[in-house]
């Protein structure tokens, strides 16, 4: 349908009403009398010849299309704020605002201190809020990219979307210091024999999904949410882990365990900065990509040298 003939007070009416399920509360929630409010239910009602809210006793309940059209109207919203929010100029040094960027904590800690630091020199008044990266990221990027300013995320996972690269990493294995199954060097047999702790799921890195073509099938003993927890869900077991070099170097000596080169030619990581377009032309969001850009130069200009093997102890 054609948006010339939508009135798009009524999205947020519909937000109200699907999140309240009541409609004095949603009528206060945007300003409007409960006629009102009864008057627009009405209008969207026939909108989607479907009832939305259905009186289930004393109160009211969704309907599977109110259900569904629950999260995009959110969504939508969200959209439209950052739409009309759009600036022509931004002034780092003296202007209020916040952006959400969506990162892994590998991500946070590799780049997002250093990005933070620059922020608080040159931009005071600048606030980052930074939130993990759901599990489906993969599903439906472009909702997930339109409720935030930009996904620290490397290429490989998602694509079709404006990005800035930031800086490249080596990808390591974590085994035990105590694991003595494993000499001097990690082995493609090693790789499927022993058990694995993964971030979230095996092949959401490129150097892991290499793994399937080597003929590797990962044993994963553990799933964990956090790059960070890995070496601690190593020490002390047979189990390894993939990691990325920069926060392996960062962390070390946090656990016990001991950092080591892949068996196959890992392809390294590109960290890149991504965003919804309807950002593209947004001063404050341009100055933030600048800003990242250089940052994740700075970050680049150290790359990660090869891994000293070290024998178990």
């Amino acid at each position: 349908m054609s948006l010339s003939g939508l009135d798009l007070n009524l999205v947020l009416s519909l937000r109200a009403l699907l999140e309240e399920r009541n409609v004095t509360r949603a009528g206060q929630r945007v300003g409007l009398s409960q006629p009102a409010m009864s008057a627009a239910l009405a209008r969207l009602r026939r909108h989607f010849d479907d009832d939305l809210l259905s009186r289930a006793g004393k109160h009211y309940e969704l309907t599977a299309l109110g259900l569904a059209l629950l999260d995009r109207t959110s969504t939508a919203c969200d959209l439209l704020e950052r739409v009309f929010s759009s600036r022509a100029d931004f002034a780092p040094g003296s202007e209020e605002h916040e952006f959400t960027v969506l990162t892994s904590d590998y991500a946070l800690t590799v780049f997002g201190a250093e990005l933070t630091r620059t922020v608080h020199a040159e931009a005071p008044g600048v606030r980052l809020r930074f939130q993990q990266t759901p599990t489906d990221v993969t599903e439906d990027p472009a909702t997930l990219l339109s409720t935030a300013d930009g996904l620290l995320m490397p290429h490989g996972i998602i694509s079709g979307f404006p990005a800035v690269e930031l800086f490249t990493d080596r990808w390591a294995f974590l085994v035990a210091e105590a694991n003595d199954e494993v000499g001097d060097q990690l082995t493609m047999d090693d790789l499927a024999r022993l058990p694995w702790v993964v971030y979230q799921r095996a092949y959401d890195a490129p150097a892991a999904r290499q793994l399937s073509m080597l003929g590797v099938d990962p044993r994963v003993e553990i799933f964990a949410d956090s790059f960070q927890a890995l070496p601690f869900l190593v020490a002390g077991t047979r189990r390894i882990a993939l990691v990325q070099q920069r926060l392996a170097e960062l962390l070390s000596g946090v656990a016990a365990v001991r950092l080591m080169e892949p068996p196959y030619g890992a392809v390294p990581l590109h960290e890149a900065l991504w965003w919804h377009p309807v950002h593209t032309h947004d001063a404050a969001h341009i100055w933030l990509r600048e800003t990242a850009a250089r940052v994740g130069a700075e970050l680049a200009a150290s790359q990660p040298g090869r891994i000293t093997a070290v024998a178990p102890r």
